[in-house]
């Protein structure tokens, strides 16, 4: 005859077994959530490089006219109308994936005065609107070149030792995304725009050479500093921007897309797409990611229905056809009501709806990628 006790503990051992085969099935059906928020944790800060897609008002700061700190800009920023310097009607991609990452909504601009170096410990941009890969698009309209985001990056991190102490400091610059968004100036601001003479200089395929070349450098440089995990975004169809559609018509066109525009940015995305992995394999401890911009922006373009967005052809601010900066001011006629039914804000830049799916993108092909 079997025991009370025995019985007892056959059916407390059966119990504990079911319990085991339901909490593994319950980690099996949330692994990726999980894998998510755990990367998410172990990520200590942004830290932002490159031009107007993303920065976050260092151009309020220095003698440019390329600004946007007046409305309509940001006029959907959180907590009410406030133009901060974003080129938008609200956050750009860097702030969506520094809050995703449990981090703050906002990614200061480095040359703000409102922020300190404690600020900066959690997240920081080094961009400016209008720069590029090569030092003569910053040139243009005289804004921060590449080289001169990479200085502040030095002093930042100088700062950052000051303030948390070397092993600290290390380990935030070490863990931090790296957000870059840089090129498309380069073409439309300083080659094709004639002034810098690089058109003489370069064939366009010696050109995209060039600044992949210039990308390569700029990667390195920045991984000598201590990055580690770096995404780097590609071209969009630059040839679909409302701009260019607008010189398009102008021409004699349709005012469609300027197809040679786009054709130079698959180009010079392919070409980057193979420079990074190339790095990849020569750097074994960066992590770094091509985000495939171009596709995503075409899925908009093509399928708007899908994303809840009516007009992919005009900005909503003013005519939405060839205003940007002080053009697109809180005089100008004709301003949409509802900048989340547009693909564009002003002429060049996109709206908070779209920068937010940039960001859900990049964010996905980190952690595909094993960035995150």
């Amino acid at each position: 005859m079997a025991s009370p006790r025995g019985e007892c503990t056959r059916v407390d051992a059966a119990a504990l077994l079911l319990l085991l085969r339901l909490l593994l099935a319950v980690a099996v059906a949330t692994g990726d959530g999980g894998g998510k928020e755990a990367a998410a944790a172990r990520v200590p800060a942004v830290i932002v490089f490159g031009d107007s897609t993303v920065d976050t008002g260092n151009n309020n700061q220095i003698g440019t006219p390329l600004r946007s700190d007046f409305p309509p800009y940001g006029r959907d920023m959180p907590g009410g109308p406030r133009a901060t310097g974003r080129f938008g009607n609200g956050r750009l991609p860097p702030d969506f994936i520094s809050e995703s990452l449990g981090l703050p909504p906002l990614v200061p601009a480095y040359l703000d005065p409102a922020y300190g170096i404690a600020d900066f410990a959690r997240g920081v941009c080094f961009a400016s609107a209008g720069t590029g890969l090569d030092n003569a698009t910053a040139a243009v309209l005289s804004v921060i070149p590449l080289w001169k985001e990479v200085e502040y990056y030095r002093e930042y991190q100088r700062r950052l030792r000051a303030h948390a102490g070397v092993a600290r400091a290390r380990a935030t610059v070490r863990g931090a995304l790296h957000v870059v968004s840089i090129g498309t100036n380069d073409f439309l601001e300083n080659y094709y725009a004639l002034g810098t003479g690089r058109f003489a200089q370069f064939t366009i395929g010696e050109f995209q050479d060039f600044l992949v070349g210039e990308a390569r450098r700029f990667l390195a440089a920045i991984h000598r500093l201590g990055a580690r995990r770096v995404t780097f975004a590609g071209l969009s169809p630059m040839g679909c921007l409302p701009l260019e559609r607008t010189t398009d018509a102008l021409l004699g066109g349709g005012g469609g897309c300027i197809e040679e525009y786009n054709r130079v940015a698959r180009d010079y995305n392919a070409k980057v797409e193979a420079m990074v992995a190339s790095l990849r394999a020569e750097l074994p401890r960066l992590k770094v990611a091509f985000i495939p911009v171009y596709d995503n922006m075409v899925n908009i373009i093509t399928h708007p229905e899908n994303f809840g967005i009516e007009n992919v052809e005009e900005g909503c601010c003013a005519t939405g056809r060839f205003e940007m900066g002080f053009m697109c001011n809180d005089e100008a006629p004709m301003t949409c009501e509802d900048a989340g039914k547009y693909l564009f804000w002003d002429a060049f830049h996109p709206t908070e709806k779209v920068n937010r799916l940039m960001a859900q993108h990049t964010l996905d092909v980190c952690y595909q990628q094993g960035v995150l």
